[in-house]
C-alpha cells in the first residue's frame, strides 16, 4: 500500500511541475530510468549512471506499479525555475555599432 501511495506521489508531482510548465509556455518533459534507492511519502531517489536523483512527489502523482527499493522506474517530469536571480551589471551589455564610413571633405575647387 505504502508503493502505491508513493507512485500516487510521483503522478502528482508531475501534474504539479506539469501544470507549472504549461504556464511557462509548455516546458519540455523528460524522463529518467533507474534503479530505487529510497522511497518516501514526498520524495523517490532513484540511481542513474552513479548519480542519486531525487524527485518531489505530491498526491496527484500517478503511479503504476509497486515502488520497492531495488525496482526500476521510469520517472516522467518537467524541469520549472522556481527563481532567477540576475547578477547587477555595470552598464548596458557590450554591443558594437555599425561604423559609418567617414567621408573626407571635398577639396576646394581650383582656378
Amino acid at each position: 500500500m505504502k508503493i502505491k501511495t508513493a507512485f500516487s506521489l510521483i503522478a502528482a508531482a508531475n501534474l504539479v511541475l506539469g501544470t507549472t510548465a504549461a504556464i511557462a509556455a509548455g516546458a519540455k518533459s523528460y524522463q529518467v530510468t533507474g534503479t530505487i534507492l529510497e522511497v518516501k511519502p514526498t520524495m523517490i531517489a532513484v540511481q542513474k549512471d552513479g548519480d542519486r536523483l531525487e524527485m518531489d512527489l505530491d498526491p496527484q502523482t500517478k503511479v503504476t506499479g509497486e515502488l520497492k527499493v531495488g525496482a526500476t522506474v521510469t520517472i516522467t517530469y518537467v524541469m520549472s525555475a522556481t527563481k532567477v536571480e540576475a547578477a547587477a551589471t555595470s552598464g548596458a551589455p557590450d554591443v558594437q555599432k555599425k561604423k559609418e564610413p567617414v567621408s573626407a571633405p571635398s577639396p576646394a575647387p581650383t582656378q
